[in-house]
């Protein structure tokens, strides 16, 4: 394992290829995509816990939906059972990506404890009794504004640390510390690639969003959008997160990743 340095070009590319592996096998991999929200939602209802669980499971199901996607670029077709593959390592690997999942809770619940504590109540709802003058909903709006800005920016450097971290824990037997490192690394060291990669999917959100409201007002106005935003929301971000494995192979995979030892648990 070494880093590789790409040009921002190669952003374009790993859009490209997301769409066109997700393409090969659209049902195994939106399925297992699914899969995953219904399990964040039923594990979300949880009182206290939930939230936190699905976050701790982050790191995990991302490792899941990479090794689905390498699969399917293979050429095989990715098993349910993929979405499961950082609990089919040898234990210590387990460890090692439960831990990081539990930093990457900690990390999200500090970055929500310090908008709410700087922007105070600047990212609640408005109540139903309120009755706010334009000047007041200006600046409410202009409060929100800035607690999403601030998240963003404290937000970044966590999702470059965690963003290859999973991978390099679970198929290179990197300590979580310096997967975490090494994550950041390369996600700076290819940041116009990646910069490039963010804007490119932004665009296309935003050109495919444009596409289905308009298809959706010309056929049925907002019932049928009502129907279609949701599947197509959905549909882009397993797409989305298709595309992710590309961006780490290009960035590591120099050499062939460790496949770790299989353990002898039943999975």
């Amino acid at each position: 394992m070494r880093l590789n340095i790409v040009p921002a070009r190669t952003g374009w590319s790993w859009i490209r290829l997301g769409w066109k592996t997700f393409l090969r096998q659209p049902l195994a991999l939106a399925g297992l995509f699914f899969m995953f929200m219904m399990l964040a939602s039923l594990l979300s209802v949880i009182p206290a816990l939930g939230v936190a669980l699905v976050l701790t499971l982050m790191p995990m199901v991302n490792l899941g939906l990479m090794a689905a996607t390498r699969e399917a670029d293979s050429g095989r077709f990715p098993m349910p059972s993929m979405l499961v593959t950082g609990l089919r390592g040898p234990r210590d690997r387990v460890r090692q990506l439960l831990l990081l999942g539990a930093g990457y809770a900690i990390a999200v619940a500090v970055i929500l404890l310090l908008v709410s504590v700087m922007a105070g109540d600047a990212i609640g709802p408005l109540t139903a009794g309120d009755d706010p003058s334009t000047e007041e909903l200006q600046a409410a709006l202009q409060q929100r504004s800035t607690a999403l800005l601030l998240a963003l920016v404290l937000y970044t450097p966590v999702s470059m640390a965690f963003w290859h971290a999973p991978a390099l824990v679970h198929w290179h037997g990197v300590p979580p510390v310096k997967a975490l490192f090494f994550s950041l690394a390369a996600c700076w060291a290819n940041k116009w690639a990646m910069l490039v990669y963010l804007l490119g999917w932004g665009l296309v959100l935003v050109v495919v969003g444009n596409l289905v409201t308009g298809i959706a007002a010309a056929v049925g106005g907002a019932q049928a959008l009502q129907i279609v935003i949701l599947p197509a929301s959905m549909l882009m971000a397993a797409m989305f997160h298709t595309s992710i494995y590309f961006t780490y192979r290009d960035s590591f995979m120099d050499t062939e990743p460790e496949a770790p030892v299989q353990s002898d648990r039943p999975d």
